[in-house]
């Protein structure tokens, strides 16, 4: 299998899978106990989880706290519906928002902020900006990999008392995160990190209600016990991500030429230039999206996002964008990253070509 889905998740680094192995230990060791213990094991362990907290919060600002929590959903969730109860003034958010916030978002009636034809939000208008409440800006979107000016709607929400929700999942480790927001949300598995867990960044002095009671974990806000193997997990790829950042960064931008070069006759899904270049969303007419998948099942790649792959209906975020019911369902997302070869991923790109000559399409 060839590897094209790195919006979905990505292959665990062998640096966090080493970090984890000694908090997995059974009775021969001692890795294996429970942070909130006082014994010396107990106390270890949690050693190991504030280490993994420096190592998570060093990729992002400075002057917050960092809690770990199940994923980024969970940490959206969070932010969002215990927020609300803090800031009661509105709720308002972009279009094209990950399911995790966009589904909270409805629950909570908030105004949603449009993008223009390339996925990109459009200037922030105060008239939706709501008063002494939450704006939710992503950072990266998951599904066509355009950067969003989070800077600008966080500058536009503090003008109107009202805090900055970054969903930072697919930009963590992959690009800048700008100063200003005021909770942000990221998650291990998309920096090569284990998955089932997650952070939330909160500012300091920002008063967010715990998410849950039952004990003093994670500073009384997220009660259950820690799993210091999956947080050694997320310090160890955190670190890496610090580490390689421009490393990376260059690898993605040489596959992306590649992809451009082998691909000329499909159009780009959203901006070519204010994009990770680690993403490519694009269509083909005449392509049926799903049967190239069947196709070309050798290759991993998706229709959108992972968390709505199965559910049948177009993005949401290409029909944001104004992409007709048609174009949404020819178009494809392709991703890649760190343990993507280019050899990998010119045999893949042309295994794709070569399903939708299968569709008629030259």
């Amino acid at each position: 299998m060839i590897y094209l889905d790195y919006q979905a998740t990505t292959p665990l680094a062998p640096e966090a899978r080493e970090a984890m192995l000694r908090w997995l230990e059974g009775p021969k060791g001692d890795g294996f106990a429970n942070p909130s213990s006082t014994h010396k094991a107990g106390r270890a362990a949690a050693a190991a989880v504030e280490v993994a907290r420096d190592q998570v919060a060093a990729l992002l600002p400075k002057g917050g706290r960092l809690f770990f929590t199940s994923g980024a959903t969970e940490a959206l969730n969070w932010a969002l519906l215990r927020g609300a109860e803090a800031m009661p003034g509105g709720v308002a958010g972009l279009s094209i928002e990950h399911a995790a916030s966009l589904q909270c978002l409805e629950r909570l009636h908030a105004a949603i902020l449009p993008v223009d034809g390339e996925g990109l939000a459009l200037p922030p208008d105060a008239d939706l900006i709501p008063e002494g409440g939450i704006v939710a800006a992503m950072l990266v979107n998951n599904e066509v990999g355009t950067i969003q000016p989070v800077a600008d709607f966080a500058a536009a929400a503090h003008k109107k008392n009202s805090l900055l929700l970054c969903d930072a999942v697919q930009g963590c480790g992959r690009v800048a995160i700008p100063d200003g927001p005021d909770l942000i949300a990221i998650s291990a598995h998309k920096i090569h990190g284990p998955k089932g867990i997650g952070a939330l960044w909160v500012r300091d002095g920002v008063d967010l209600p715990p998410l849950m009671f039952g004990g003093a974990q994670e500073q009384g806000m997220r009660s259950g016990t820690v799993s210091p193997a999956l947080c050694a997990g997320f310090g160890a790829a955190a670190a890496l991500a610090a580490e390689r950042f421009d490393e990376d960064a260059a690898h993605a931008e040489r596959l992306w030429s590649l992809a451009l070069e082998m691909l000329p006759e499909w159009t780009i899904n959203g901006s070519s230039e204010r994009r990770y270049h680690g993403n490519l969303n694009i269509r083909r007419e005449g392509v049926n999206g799903l049967r190239l998948m069947s196709d070309a099942r050798n290759i991993a790649f998706s229709l959108g996002s992972a968390c709505g792959s199965g559910s049948g209906k177009v993005s949401h975020v290409l029909r944001a964008m104004g992409v007709s019911e048609a174009d949404a369902r020819a178009s494809i997302r392709l991703g890649w990253g760190r343990y993507t070869s280019e050899a990998a991923l010119r045999e893949g790109l042309q295994t794709i070509k070569d399903a939708a000559r299968l569709q008629g399409v030259n």
